[in-house]
This record gives structure tokens, C-alpha cells and sequence, in this order.
């Protein structure tokens, strides 16, 4: 697996693979399609089908090759899961040999692997055939992290042309200028993310699609080197200290803590004042931006707020 998918998601899954991997014995190959299977074939259908959908459905991306039994057996059991799951999960299939321009563009170091994604990101899950028993308890533990996080959707079946959205895209809504941006966070690039949401807004200012994507983005980048365990025990350490809070706050909202981390800041704002205050108070704004205000813990933690300014 490449350094890029070491990189922290919007939810950290890497927890959840299995301390051990057993081949599963006599696992049929090809590659069955399933009621919410899906070929991904372009940046377009990558965008629409993994990176929008999974903002509200649980997206399991197999990226697998003729050439590679494994990979076969593994999408073939995450066929008959997904088929069971009912529509709980999407399963995305990405052949890397047929789309291998897109599989080099999201740093993919070959077949077989299994990421989850999650609200836009991508993490790693699995790189080895496990029994099916084995792959069904591990895509609940998906399913239960993902709720945990507020992504609870369930899908519906896709139609006879599943290389297509279930449902006619927005056409004034889509901007394809973001999906450069979006596809370098899938590959862990945030350098590359932040430069590409840079360039739209100066071309856009105010964007708001834009805006958010870059504050993700930032927010990757702040923690990207953080030592999580000293980080935490100077938190607790200095609670007067809002940088270390905030470094806290921010571990907490990637890892799918997301009440713990406005909480903590909100906590911030209301035992301080002046600067401290404020900074603490628009480091809060900014994770508001990174969850979207549609999301019922941002309105929640916003009456807190309010509540601890005045």
C-alpha cells in the first residue's frame, strides 16, 4: 500500500481491519454485477457515484483486475454482501488494468484493495481475501462507524444502465473544476487538493462548494503530522492552552468524534476571553464548515455557542 493512503479521512477506518488475513478457499471468480454494484469508468461516474454518494451512503471501492484472482474473489463475496446488505452499502468497482489512467491518478499501487468511503474520503480496508463470515462482520463495523458519523443512507437498487446515476444529476449544481481537487483527497494528495480549491476560488470567489473543500483540505493538512497520543496529553495537560484544544478538536472531527470536538470548543469559548476566545470562536465557524450546516450536530453546537458567548 502507498504512503498516500496513510494519510487521515474524514473517518479513520484503518482500525477495523482484521489483525490477521486468511485466503478463503475456493472463492468463484468473475465479477457478478449485484442490484447496488457499480462500474466506475471516468472521473465523472468516480465524482458522482463514490464521492457524492458517499456523503450519505457507506461506498465500498474495490479496485480489482482480471489478472488478479484475489481481487476477483474479494469483489465477488463484496457482491453477494452488498446484495444482502440491501442497498446499506454500494460496492464501486474500479478495474485498474481497463482504467489504469484513473488508478495512477488516485496513487493506486495495484490490485486487490478495498477502501471505504466516507463523506468524500477515502480509507484503506483491506488488501487480502478473508472467508465471507469474516468480510460480513467487518463491512457491519464499517456500517457502525459510519453511523457514528452521521452517514446512515441506504441506496437503491441501480437500474438497467448502473454505469449511470440512479438519479439525473443537477445540471447547475456539478462543477467540474472541483474534481481534480476532490480526486487528489481521495489519493491522500492535500497539497495538490488545497492548490487545485485555491485556484477555483480565485476564479470564483465565495464558492461555497470551494470554500468547504479547502477547509477539509486545510484541516487534513494541519494534522497530517500530529502525534495523536501527546497531543491528547498536553490537551489534558494545559486545558487553559486553545492551540492544544484545538489540535484535539480537530483529531477528534476526523476520527468521527464530531459532538466531542465542537463541544471542546465550545467549552474553550466559554472559559475564555479577548483573543483566546476568538480564536477558539472561529476555529469552531471553520469545523462547522468542514461538517455542513445541514447537518443537525452543526445547528446544535451552534445554539451552544451562542449560548456561551452571551
Amino acid at each position: 500500500m502507498t504512503a498516500q493512503f496513510s494519510r487521515p479521512g474524514a473517518i479513520d477506518l484503518s482500525a477495523l481491519r482484521p489483525p490477521t488475513a486468511t485466503s478463503a478457499p475456493g472463492a468463484p471468480g468473475g465479477t457478478a454485477s449485484g442490484a447496488y454494484v457499480i462500474d466506475i469508468s471516468d472521473e465523472q461516474t468516480l465524482r458522482s457515484q463514490v464521492v457524492e454518494r458517499s456523503l450519505s451512503v457507506v461506498v465500498m471501492v474495490s479496485f480489482w483486475a482480471p489478472s488478479s484472482p484475489t481481487s476477483i474473489q474479494i469483489t465477488a463475496t463484496l457482491e453477494r454482501l452488498s446484495d444482502e446488505f440491501a442497498g446499506r452499502f454500494v460496492l464501486a468497482k474500479i478495474d485498474v488494468e481497463a482504467q489504469g489512467a484513473l488508478a495512477q491518478a488516485l496513487g493506486i499501487p495495484g490490485p486487490p484493495l478495498v477502501v471505504a468511503a466516507l463523506r468524500g474520503q477515502l480509507a484503506p480496508l483491506l488488501q487480502e481475501a478473508l472467508p465471507e463470515q469474516q468480510m460480513r462482520e467487518l463491512v457491519q463495523q464499517v456500517l457502525e462507524a459510519a453511523a457514528a458519523s452521521g452517514v446512515t443512507g441506504t441506496a437503491e437498487p441501480f437500474t438497467s444502465s448502473p454505469s449511470e446515476p440512479a438519479e439525473p444529476a443537477e445540471p447547475a449544481e456539478p462543477q467540474p473544476r472541483h474534481a481534480a481537487a476532490e480526486a487528489a483527497l481521495l489519493a491522500g494528495n492535500v497539497d495538490a487538493a488545497i492548490q487545485a480549491y485555491e485556484s477555483a476560488l480565485a476564479e470564483s470567489p465565495g464558492d461555497p462548494e470551494a470554500i468547504a473543500g479547502l477547509t477539509r483540505a486545510r484541516l487534513l493538512q494541519r494534522i497530517s503530522t500530529v502525534d495523536e497520543a501527546r497531543a491528547r496529553a498536553e490537551a489534558a495537560e494545559r486545558p487553559g492552552d486553545v492551540n492544544a484544544q484545538i489540535v484535539v478538536a480537530d483529531l477528534d472531527l476526523v476520527s468521527g468524534s464530531v459532538d466531542d470536538a465542537f463541544n471542546r470548543l465550545v467549552d474553550v469559548v466559554r472559559r475564555t476571553s479577548g483573543d483566546d476566545r476568538d480564536t477558539a470562536r472561529q476555529h469552531l465557524i471553520e469545523l462547522f464548515a468542514v461538517v455542513g450546516d445541514d447537518d443537525p450536530r452543526v445547528s446544535k453546537a451552534r445554539q451552544k455557542l451562542a449560548s456561551a458567548l452571551f
